[in-house]
């Protein structure tokens, strides 16, 4: 029986091909993938002195913020005759509250517009140079009368009649209260007092009277404000008379002077009204070193 030769040449190149064709048909069907997930990301910063560089610093560590991002003022923080910007505050009130014009406190702490401050902002509220004390309460020596610190004389001391009066002398007199300034008060209006005085509800008199009754100036001094401002004293005058006092006129229908006028007392500054007020009244304040207190004690017995 033959065999029937078969071409062996033919035939690997067949095979061949056939091999080929699968390795390349894979390497398409696969393509090579980095996997950068698996790979640790290392950052690296400048190091600092004295500062290890693995440990990363706390969130609740303060950070100093350059100069340039802090409020206007901020050096002068705590000093005293400045005073920290809160919350709710207007720059009428504070300079109301330490005896001040609005304008000088603008001034004197370079605010170039006075209807905006802002939270944490430092403003001076005492003039420039001027010492701290005029931020503190004033204080005057009492009286002591001079023979307190005369020996007793040589006869007083032998027993002869002048030992008594000399003894009298010896003893001062009881110190009668110095005046707490030398300003002349009179009452802003004639009207009945229809609230006194309290600390924490009423801040000054409420005195009535009507619609267009005349406002006088209680003292000489300078109008430091006018206008409506302030929430809840309506159509406002406030006058500075000394580094000490300040008066404010309240809830007026006609304001009658300018700010930086010069006044004398008893001149007509405005008429009364009820501007942000229930009834037609002045609300008077007397404010010593921007602290209100009460103006009976000031004002002449009527």
């Amino acid at each position: 029986m033959l065999l029937k030769r078969v071409p062996v040449l033919p035939l690997l190149v067949g095979l061949l091909a056939v091999s080929l064709a699968a390795c390349s048909s894979r390497s398409l069907n696969r393509a090579p993938v980095e996997d950068r997930a698996s790979r640790p990301v290392v950052v690296t910063t400048p190091a600092t002195p004295g500062v290890n560089p693995a440990t990363p610093p706390s969130p609740s560590a303060p950070v100093d913020l350059p100069a340039a991002s802090q409020p206007q003022g901020w050096e002068n923080a705590g000093k005293p005759g400045y005073y920290t910007v809160k919350s709710g505050d207007t720059l009428l009130r504070i300079a109301l509250e330490n005896g001040q014009s609005m304008r000088d406190i603008a001034r004197w702490s370079q605010v170039e517009n006075p209807n905006r401050i802002e939270v944490g902002q430092v403003l001076r509220v005492v003039p420039p140079g001027a010492s701290e004390v005029l931020v503190k309460p004033v204080t005057r020596p009492s009286v002591v009368a001079s023979a307190a610190a005369q020996p007793a004389s040589a006869s007083a001391v032998a027993g002869t009649p002048l030992a008594p009066a000399v003894a009298a002398s010896a003893t001062p007199p009881a110190a009668k209260a110095a005046p707490d300034n030398d300003i002349q008060w009179l009452w802003p209006t004639s009207g009945p007092v229809l609230a006194a005085f309290d600390e924490v509800k009423n801040k000054g008199l409420d005195i009535g009277g009507a619609a267009g009754d005349p406002v006088l100036a209680a003292a000489d001094g300078r109008v430091v404000y006018v206008g409506a401002g302030l929430r809840g004293y309506g159509n406002l005058i406030i006058l500075k008379h000394d580094n000490v006092f300040l008066t404010a006129y309240a809830h007026n229908q006609t304001l009658l002077v300018k700010e930086d006028q010069s006044v004398i007392k008893g001149q007509k500054i405005a008429e009364m009204g009820n501007s942000d007020a229930d009834r037609v009244k002045l609300h008077f304040e007397v404010r010593r070193q921007g602290k209100p207190v009460d103006p009976v004690k000031y004002l002449p017995a009527r």
